[in-house]
């Protein structure tokens, strides 16, 4: 089973961005710890980054070539602005979870609205980099159904 895990724009920035809200850990211990958790459950894992939005569609277009079997996706401030991404996101025949570090709902009002929430079958925030994790442990057990 192969699983691919997408971290939008700024993300990268883990560990060094608004550390109130995202924590201290980076980008690189956040795929680590996916990692180790994927091989845990038997799975694989491939983690993708990137700040430009036609690279994330693109990504996601490989994803849909490739048959992936679900995605973990934390789309960063695109959750709450791309039609693009959302529309690409609706090609996959997969399920997708949405993750995010914070609570997004306890944040300001723009945060709050989601264009991946209603494609998704589930969306975890507010953990940190346990929303990551819980996420890829819900994803698992989707895709095994």
């Amino acid at each position: 089973m192969k699983l691919l895990v997408l971290h939008g724009i700024n993300l990268d920035m883990f560990g060094q961005r608004d550390p109130a809200h995202y924590g201290t850990a980076t980008l690189a211990d956040i795929n680590a710890a996916l990692k180790q958790l994927a091989s845990q459950l038997g799975v694989a894992v491939e983690c993708f980054q990137t700040n430009h939005e036609g690279a994330m569609c693109e990504r996601i277009h490989q994803a849909h070539r490739e048959a992936v079997d679900g995605v973990l996706i934390n789309a960063g401030a695109w959750t709450h602005t791309s039609v693009a991404i959302r529309d690409a996101l609706t090609i996959l025949k997969c399920p997708i979870v949405e993750a995010h570090m914070s609570n997004i709902h306890a944040r300001e009002p723009f945060r709050r609205q989601s264009y991946i929430a209603d494609i998704a079958r589930g969306q975890i925030c507010g953990f940190g980099v346990d929303s990551y994790l819980l996420g890829l442990r819900a994803l698992a057990g989707q895709t095994r159904q």
